[in-house]
C-alpha cells in the first residue's frame, strides 16, 4: 500500500481536474433505448415502448428514485405518445421460421427514439431536470467474496469475474456512464486485494483511478449470503464533500451492480446521495 499512499499526494488534486476524462454524452443516445419483445404485435410493441421510456427517463434524469415516483405510471401508460421513431431487428435473423418458432413468437430487438422535448416535459412534471453534463469515466474497484473464493474484479482476469464484469458493463451502459476495471498487475503493484480494498479510503482510490485512465472511483464489497440466498453489496463513492455509502441486497449480482451504478448516477446528476440501505 505504500505506493498508493505516495501516489495519492500527487494525484488527488489531479483527479478532480481531469475534465478530459469525462465523456460528453451523445444527446440522441440518451433519448434512445432498446428492449426485447416477442413478435411485432401491437400489445408487445406497447409494452416495449413502456419499458424503453422507463429506461430513458432513468438515464436522462440520473435519479433512480424516479422509478418509484407516483407520477411515473400515467406517463408510462401513454408511452407511445413520446416515441418519435421505432424499429425492429430480428434476433434470429438468418434462421428460417418453422412450426415451433413462427413470426408471432420470434424475438425482436425493439429500438425506440423518444422526443427530447416531450421527455424533458415529463421530467419537469416529476420535478426533475435532464442530466446532460459530461459523464466521468468511473474506475470500478470491487471486492467479491463467495466462500471460499475472494477476489477483486480485474479487466484481464479470465478465470474469475468474467460474467460479473459483463453485468457491470450492462448496468453502466444503461446509464450512459463509461467505466473501466483495473488490471491484475495494477492491483498487485499498489497492494490492493480482496482484503485490503474494503479498508482503502476513497481519496486513494480516486487517485489510483486517475492513474489507470479513469476520473472517479466506485468501491464496492459484494458478499454472497447463504442465509439471505442473495448478494449483499456495500458501495462507496466520493460525492465532492464526503464519502457516500449505501447498501444493496439483491438476489443476483446483476441487480447488486445495478444498484451501485444507479447510486453513482444519482450523485453525479446532482440528485443527492442514495439512501444508506
Amino acid at each position: 500500500m505504500k505506493r498508493l499512499y505516495g501516489m495519492a499526494l500527487v494525484l488527488v488534486a489531479l483527479t478532480w481536474s481531469l475534465a478530459g476524462r469525462a465523456a460528453e454524452p451523445d444527446i440522441a443516445e440518451l433519448y434512445k433505448a432498446r428492449t426485447i419483445v416477442t413478435g411485432m404485435r401491437e400489445e408487445t410493441r406497447l409494452e416495449g415502448f413502456e419499458d424503453c421510456l422507463r429506461s430513458v427517463i432513468l438515464k436522462v434524469s440520473g435519479d433512480q428514485r424516479v422509478l418509484d415516483a407516483p407520477g411515473l405510471a400515467p406517463i408510462l401508460a401513454k408511452a407511445s405518445d413520446y416515441v418519435a421513431a421505432h424499429q425492429y431487428r430480428d434476433r434470429m435473423s438468418g434462421i428460417p421460421t418453422h412450426d415451433e418458432q413462427g413470426t408471432r413468437d420470434r424475438p425482436f430487438d425493439l429500438t425506440c427514439d423518444f422526443s427530447r422535448d416531450k421527455v424533458d416535459a415529463a421530467l419537469a412534471s416529476l420535478g426533475l431536470k435532464p442530466w446532460l453534463t459530461p459523464r466521468p469515466r468511473i474506475a470500478i474497484f470491487v471486492s467479491v467474496r463467495n466462500e471460499p473464493a475472494a477476489f477483486v474484479l480485474a479487466a484481464d482476469d479470465r478465470k474469475q469475474g468474467v460474467t460479473m464484469r459483463e453485468a457491470f458493463a450492462d448496468a453502466a451502459s444503461a446509464l450512459a456512464i463509461p467505466i473501466l476495471f483495473p488490471k491484475k498487475q495494477d492491483l498487485k503493484q499498489v497492494g490492493l486485494d480482496a482484503g485490503t480494498l474494503p479498508r482503502t479510503g476513497m481519496p486513494l482510490l480516486d487517485a489510483f483511478a486517475g492513474e489507470i485512465g479513469g476520473s472517479r472511483a466506485l468501491a464496492g464489497l459484494i458478499v454472497w449470503s447463504n442465509r439471505d440466498l442473495g448478494w449483499i453489496a456495500e458501495w462507496r463513492f466520493f460525492n465532492g464533500t464526503d464519502t457516500a455509502i449505501w447498501q444493496v441486497r439483491a438476489p443476483s449480482f446483476d441487480k447488486a451492480f445495478q444498484g451501485g451504478m444507479r447510486g453513482v448516477a444519482q450523485i453525479l446528476s446532482g440528485n443527492g446521495d442514495p439512501a444508506p440501505k
